[in-house]
């Protein structure tokens, strides 16, 4: 007799793709989405109320001609469109401060990248007593802004000043730093660099510790001299480094403020007055349509500038 024989085997069957797996899967993505936004609303409803929603305020407010008087009565607004930006770009004063505000720019960034770039390079040489130079050289960075400038204006006073006190010690008399319309902005210039170059020194520590040692030591084997070794190894190494810090110190010298309020209140003659300090004058008088049409040509400074500033220092290293 012949063995039974057994039939074989079902084939076992598989789930269809987007059947059981799919409606297993997509209730849990569903659910991991609104926790995400439950727990990102919170925040979202602060930057809209404290920051979207004040943004766009002040950008409608550009184009009227609202005044302190009409906060009671807003139906009083009248929008005049670009008239704001046309009566900026037709007013002195503000084109005396855009001079002085380019000034500071054109005076602040390179003096203070240039010498946290040289402080930097000299720490990062020294073996001792890095820590301490490092929180020396930052701790003008986290005083008070206010006090900086008091303790700076009495350096520069004509009488009993420091700076004139060691001039006359060489027989030079010195001149009255704050009250010459040619020599106070470039003061406010060299004590915002001695302020803000700590935080720059940091940045380009950071920088220069990515740099691998072995580069430098070949080329140092190659014959290269320490200049060649900082123009061809160090510097565009560090290309990235010096473009973030060059945006963000050309950003603060564009927003110039408290050192001119502080100590020479804009003056003499308006020759240490910010596009910044012009804006902050226009809202203390009421003038609110034309201080925020102000404050966004300065943002579109802040823009332009910061595009500038990518082209040339990004440029390499995105060719590459």
């Amino acid at each position: 007799m012949s063995a039974p024989t057994s039939s074989p085997p079902a084939p076992a069957t598989r789930a269809p793709e987007g059947g059981t797996r799919s409606r297993h899967v997509d209730p849990t993505r569903r659910q991991q989405a609104v926790a995400a936004w439950m727990l990102a609303l919170p925040f979202v409803l602060l930057f809209v109320v404290f920051s979207l929603g004040p943004v766009l305020a002040s950008l409608g407010m550009s184009f009227t001609d609202m005044k302190r008087t009409d906060i009671r009565n807003p139906f009083a607004v009248e929008f005049v469109g670009i008239d704001n930006y046309v009566k900026l770009v037709q007013d002195p004063l503000f084109r005396k401060v855009t001079l002085n505000t380019l000034l500071y720019l054109l005076l602040g960034v390179p003096l203070t990248m240039a010498v946290a770039l040289v402080v930097a390079l000299g720490i990062n040489r020294v073996e001792r007593l890095k820590g301490l130079l490092r929180v020396g050289y930052y701790l003008p960075v986290v005083t008070s802004i206010v006090a900086v400038s008091v303790v700076w204006k009495f350096l520069y006073r004509d009488n009993g000043g420091l700076f004139n006190t060691v001039l006359g010690w060489v027989g030079i008399d010195g001149p009255g730093w704050l009250d010459s319309t040619t020599l106070s902005l470039p003061a406010l210039v060299l004590m915002a660099v001695w302020r803000n170059f700590g935080t720059l020194m940091v940045i380009f520590l950071a920088g220069l510790a990515t740099i691998p040692q072995e580069v430098a030591e070949a080329a140092e084997v190659d014959g290269a001299t320490g200049w060649s070794r900082f123009r061809y190894i160090t510097l565009p190494m560090l290309r990235p480094t010096l473009l973030f810090g060059a945006v963000i110190t050309g950003i603060g010298y564009l927003q110039f403020f408290e050192e001119a309020f502080v100590m020479t209140k804009g003056g003499p003659l308006d020759s240490t007055r910010s596009a910044t300090y012009f804006t902050f004058d226009q809202f203390g008088f009421g003038n609110y349509g034309y201080a925020a049409a102000a404050s966004y040509l300065l943002f579109l400074a802040v823009v332009l500038l910061t595009w500038v500033q990518f082209r040339w220092l990004g440029e390499r290293e995105a060719k590459r």
